[in-house]
């Protein structure tokens, strides 16, 4: 029976081989990994890594989908979890001592913010993380600063990870096709984070961005002096985006 898309959940399911394809060479899944794939919808990238890796765990929060991937697959090469991925818990999947967990999938667009800012909770845990997801969005992850789309989500994942873009998928290889580009972008935990508490960091940077044209003294009105801008070498006339993570860290270790 043909599943029907379901609007609620950001089902867009990809369809593409040869994109698929591309994923699976850019994830380089090894038979030993302990890898987990969020919102693995009609299994089109599962039936490709399950042939790679010795066992594979999957988080899918439409019960419907996972009824089929309980039928389709053997139970002891894919442990399904029905869950939603954001209240999930990822360091609850086991994994050798001498490894680390890998992660990767096609993101609802809906839940992908709060999805990454959710993982980033395990980054140590992690080797890296792979996934689909709006092309803008990842541009907003991978922004330096000085452009127009670094902002609150560029400075707290990059204080985590190094981030790149892979490439563009066009909305024709997904079924039903969204009406946005989507790119894949690998994110590889930071093994030293500057040092930092991260709601800290949150609270700075939050301030900072919610009224990103005005400048850095202005936005920070109530949290820091000037005095204290200057301190940790950051000009009070720039504006937010300007401002590079270091200094980021620096406010927010002032706090």
């Amino acid at each position: 029976m043909k599943h029907i898309p379901r609007k609620r959940f950001g089902q867009n399911f990809l369809t593409d081989d040869i994109v698929l394809h591309n994923i699976i060479r850019a994830i380089d899944p090894q038979p030993h990994d302990t890898m987990v794939e969020i919102g693995p919808g009609l299994a089109a990238m599962t039936s490709l890594l399950v042939e790679e890796v010795e066992q594979l765990h999957v988080v899918e929060l439409d019960r419907d989908l996972v009824e089929r991937l309980k039928k389709k697959f053997d139970p002891s090469r894919l442990v399904v979890h029905s869950a939603d991925a954001l209240q999930f818990d990822f360091s609850a999947i086991p994994v050798p001592a001498d490894r680390k967990l890998r992660v990767v999938g096609n993101l609802p667009y809906n839940i992908s913010s709060p999805l990454l800012f959710h993982l980033a909770d395990i980054a140590p845990h992690v080797q890296d993380q792979h996934f689909m997801l709006q092309k803008e969005v990842v541009e907003r992850m991978v922004a330096g600063p000085g452009t127009k789309t670094y902002g609150r989500l560029s400075v707290m994942l990059q204080w985590r990870y190094h981030m790149e873009l892979m490439f563009v998928v066009p909305p024709e290889a997904f079924d039903p096709p969204p009406r946005v580009e989507s790119a894949i972008v690998r994110m590889i935990p930071v093994a030293q984070p500057l040092p930092c508490d991260s709601s800290k960091l949150e609270q700075v940077v939050q301030k900072a961005f919610s009224q990103r044209r005005k400048v850095i003294r202005n936005c920070l009105a109530g949290m820091f002096e000037e005095s204290d801008l200057l301190e940790v070498g950051i000009d009070p006339q720039l504006r937010p985006e300007a401002i590079a993570l270091e200094h980021y860290v620096a406010l927010a270790n002032r706090l």
